[in-house]
């Protein structure tokens, strides 16, 4: 078997806060990542989705080493990077590269795009043309060379989107994280940019994470698929096989409440409501973090903690009572 490019293992994140009760100041833990495991192979794509504050930014962060993992193990084609030193960090920064989620924030309003693009090439001190550089890539993001002159207020946000895609692939890299890279995007827009990403991929051999929080790119888009919740990984697939046979009742829940453009099917469908709040990541619940929500939650769900186990070849599922039968959600093949 190939060494994975990426291999993520029992990834931990924890913030710190400051609360304050009277006079007395405390400190608290956000449980924001909790043991996450996954691997990425060489010209693959895995989709991360989840609510907001599931903790899936977050991991593709600490990836990134953007945010310090506070444990675990992360590795960049077998080497562990988890204990690199910035420095040592530095020439492997060259191959992992991420696309932010917002285009309007993620460019700086004072460079040309030229610049913006050229700028990676420039802090790794890349010799050659730049400018040949940056013209190339513009064409390979479905933009002309000319754009390099102008500034970010001068494109719509798919074009922005477009420039940040480019600048991320300046340096060449086997590696990118996208970071909901469409969610601020017009859906007219985002078909566009996905199927960019797509093409882009195909040509250059990219490895993808995909984070979102929309099912229907994700499923567009992914090889995989991972959902999370409160920081965990509830289910993980192949992305035909968690859409067809969601085995997570959490997983049913979200696929329930994706649009079925045939109208025949869509009345057919069963829409799930999950009932209550996402619980605080600084005080989740114990046992299975969902329980709180779960319509099939039994005593055992608060004590003992559903681990990732075999749900059949590659699909795996983190519950105690897991669909046995295949569930039905409409518009497999759409």
């Amino acid at each position: 078997m190939t060494t994975p490019v990426l291999s993520v293992e029992n990834l931990v994140k924890e913030f710190y806060v400051k609360t304050t009760a009277g006079l007395r100041s405390a400190r608290q833990t956000v449980y924001a990542v909790s043991g996450v495991s996954f691997a990425v192979e060489e010209g693959q794509t895995f989709g991360l989705v989840g609510e907001s504050g599931s903790g899936k930014t977050t991991v593709g962060r600490c990836v990134l080493r953007l945010l310090e993992p506070t444990s675990g193990n992360i590795a960049f084609k077998g080497q562990n990077i988890t204990s690199l030193t910035q420095v040592e960090l530095r020439p492997l920064r060259r191959q992992m590269q991420i696309v932010f989620q917002d285009p309007y924030a993620s460019l700086d309003p004072r460079l040309t795009v030229g610049t913006s693009i050229a700028e990676p090439l420039v802090v790794h001190k890349v010799p050659g043309d730049h400018a040949e550089k940056v013209a190339s890539l513009l064409e390979l993001v479905g933009l002309s060379p000319d754009h390099s002159r102008r500034f970010p207020h001068e494109f719509s946000g798919g074009q922005r989107q477009r420039v940040g895609v480019a600048r991320a692939l300046a340096l060449n890299p086997s590696l990118l994280i996208l970071d909901e890279p469409v969610s601020a995007l017009d859906v007219s827009i985002q078909a566009g940019v996905v199927n960019l990403l797509q093409d882009i991929q195909k040509e250059l051999g990219l490895s993808y994470v995909f984070i979102a929080h929309d099912l229907s790119v994700v499923r567009h888009i992914s090889d995989v698929i991972g959902v999370m919740y409160l920081g965990k990984l509830v289910e993980v697939g192949p992305a035909e096989s968690v859409y067809t046979n969601p085995r997570h009742p959490y997983t049913t829940a979200l696929l329930s409440a994706v649009p079925e453009p045939n109208p025949v099917i869509e009345r057919g469908r069963q829409r799930i409501v999950l009932t209550g709040e996402v619980p605080s990541p600084i005080d989740p619940p114990s046992g299975c973090r969902f329980r709180t929500r779960c319509p099939r939650a039994e005593e055992r769900c608060a004590v003992e903690e559903p681990l990732l186990s075999s749900a059949g070849g590659t699909h795996q599922v983190a519950c105690h009572f897991p669909n046995e039968v295949p569930v039905t959600l409409g518009g497999a093949g759409h």
